[in-house]
């Protein structure tokens, strides 16, 4: 059975920094693309971050040049460093992984909270 496990969430000052990971387990396939997605209290879930499985990174605007995404394929993992964290980032993130060859499917973790305080 495949599952993805986020961990690293956390209460962080403005200001401060965070570093999210992501495990895959039960994975016999390929892990295609992978993304961060976040939703705060009352809004919908977003798209943080995508990563290739070549480690072709794409950020949404709101976040560039302060989170980098990475992965590492061998270890099956992904990880989000959050840097100049602001009381907006606050919400749960989640790991989301494009898994198959021929045919893929999305898989999606549980969530971990990050709250960042003013």
């Amino acid at each position: 059975q495949i599952q993805l496990v986020e961990s690293g969430g956390g209460l962080v000052q403005a200001g401060g920094s965070l570093r999210l990971s992501c495990t895959a387990s039960g994975v016999d396939s390929r892990i295609n693309d992978m993304r961060w997605y976040r939703q705060a209290l009352g809004e919908e879930r977003e798209l943080v971050a995508s990563i290739s499985r070549s480690g072709d990174a794409n950020y949404k605007d709101f976040v560039k040049g302060r989170f980098t995404l990475s992965r590492d394929n061998n270890k099956k993992m992904m990880y989000l460093q959050m840097n100049s964290l602001k009381p907006e980032d606050t919400a749960v993130y989640y790991c989301y992984a494009d898994i198959g060859i021929i045919k893929s499917r999305g898989y999606w973790g549980q969530g971990t909270q990050v709250t960042v305080s003013s």
